[in-house]
């Protein structure tokens, strides 16, 4: 059987300013997701419809769970990374890797959000 990701969640502390900062940094726009009657739980959905945008995810806050480096790093694809690296520094975050070949599978980008977390940025050019 073939697996492919179908989700992915990225824990925050402070979910205004995450969602300032994917909006940001990806020029679009997140929707609530889940309960807004549960005040331990907060989540703002990324896109996800799989023709278009591959697998889809979500920023969380949950009451008791704390944002910041682990062994998890969730790639985002792109045209070109270079274009939403340049983005990370005014929107608070920190670039950790510029645009890097990865041989013939294309180009990535490390970046830290502004919650601790770090991500990628993969692009084929």
């Amino acid at each position: 059987m073939k697996r492919t990701s179908v989700w992915f969640e990225i824990y925050v502390n402070d979910i205004t300013r995450a969602v300032t900062f994917y909006e940001t940094v990806f020029d679009t726009k997140l929707e609530p997701l889940g309960n807004p009657n549960d005040s331990s739980m907060k989540m703002m959905s990324f896109g996800s419809s799989m023709e278009q945008y591959g697998s889809g995810g979500a920023l969380v806050w949950m009451e008791g769970v704390k944002a910041g480096p682990g062994g998890t790093i969730v790639y985002f694809g792109s045209d070109d990374c270079a274009i939403e690296e340049a983005r990370v520094l005014g929107a608070g975050g920190q670039v950790v890797k510029s645009k890097m070949s990865i041989s013939e599978y294309g180009f990535i980008s490390l970046c830290h959000d502004t919650e601790g977390n770090t991500f990628g940025i993969h692009s084929m050019k």
